[in-house]
């Protein structure tokens, strides 16, 4: 694999968790479930029919892996009654009316809906982690975590990161071997309260994911005044909202993306700055600039682009995108074992 990712494997091994894949009906989940479960890091939860998973995959070995059919497993019910609490009172806004009348009406949802089985095992205390998104849309995936295990409550919104790590070799600006990025896949024009909130979470990613420090540069087309503009300005209040509510954390900000990962460059406009130069934590100012800037780095740098993943979740959910390789989903397991202890 790589030195990173092999590190993220070596430590989520240390922690014995279970992660629940809700895609049993997809062959890249089952063949990154079977590779987990061979490798050892996590136990793994696949949720389908086991006679059916088998008979689509009989080159696979399932070996070490559970596989739970909600159809009869003994917690459905149970599950039926999670979901039907966490949405009582809410209103749904196509008919009008109660989301779910009943408990029978949530058990209904459940089986429909497996990322929304998982989430309620995650409520339950059943599995420490979700992978899901392979075969459906990020609303599928969000959805259930949004209704279910909710934003933790010291975060004020969830939002998403990209682990960026460098080509097989290094890269010479990447001193750390990985960036983080963030966000690259939900907020779309965050304010300077949410773009802080993003850049701790972000902050707490690179120390939990990559192993080191974060030094955290907010990104703009302008460092240090060499522009104005309101979302320059916007750019600032988070970076000064950021140090409010992280006050220990190495920070700095506005940066041009230059500014922030050369040192050359860091040193002539932006002297004195800790960060300039040395950033290992990319805050972007909008979504639109973040999703671009993480797929160029991927594609033009040839760096490993992990996620988007999600972050400030009370239990960690992650999705995948729709045209992932069964190693990234092996890899999303493992770093969603790590998630499991980051402390909001």
């Amino acid at each position: 694999m790589n030195k990173i990712v092999d590190g993220i494997i070596e430590r989520a091994a240390k922690l014995d968790k279970n992660i629940v894949l809700p895609e049993g009906e997809d062959k890249r989940v089952v063949k990154a479930a079977s590779a987990v479960a061979e490798k050892g890091f996590a136990r793994i939860t696949l949720l389908g029919n086991p006679e059916e998973i088998k008979a689509a995959n009989p080159e696979i070995s399932l070996e070490g892996v559970n596989i739970v059919d909600p159809n009869v497993y003994e917690k459905t019910d149970v599950y039926a009654e999670i979901l039907y609490n966490k949405r009582l009172g809410k209103i749904s806004k196509k008919t009008g009316l109660p989301e779910y009348s009943d408990v029978s009406e949530a058990k209904a949802a459940i089986l429909k809906d497996y990322a929304m089985y998982g989430a309620c095992m995650l409520a339950n205390g059943d599995a420490d982690g979700m992978v899901s998104g392979a075969c459906h849309s990020t609303a599928n995936t969000l959805r259930p975590g949004l209704q279910v295990i909710k934003a933790a409550p010291t975060m004020p919104l969830v939002s998403s990161c990209s682990l960026m790590i460098a080509p097989e070799g290094g890269h010479p600006l990447c001193e750390d071997g990985a960036y983080i990025y963030a966000d690259t896949g939900l907020e779309q024009n965050p304010d300077p309260e949410k773009l802080a909130y993003i850049a701790l979470a972000a902050a707490r990613h690179c120390k939990i994911l990559i192993g080191v420090e974060p030094r955290v540069a907010f990104i703009s087309h302008s460092t240090k005044g060499s522009a104005r503009h309101a979302d320059v300005e916007k750019v600032v209040a988070a970076f000064n909202k950021f140090k409010e509510i992280a006050p220990d954390v190495t920070a700095d900000g506005e940066l041009q993306f230059d500014s922030a990962i050369v040192p050359s460059v860091g040193a002539m406009k932006a002297p004195g700055s800790p960060v300039a130069g040395h950033a290992n934590v990319i805050v972007f100012p909008d979504l639109d600039c973040g999703n671009t800037c993480y797929k160029m780095t991927e594609r033009l740098g040839g760096f490993m682009a992990v996620g988007p993943l999600c972050q400030g979740f009370n239990k960690p959910i992650n999705d995948l995108s729709r045209g992932c390789k069964w190693e990234d989903i092996y890899v999303a397991v493992a770093v969603t074992c790590l998630q499991t202890e980051i402390k909001w």
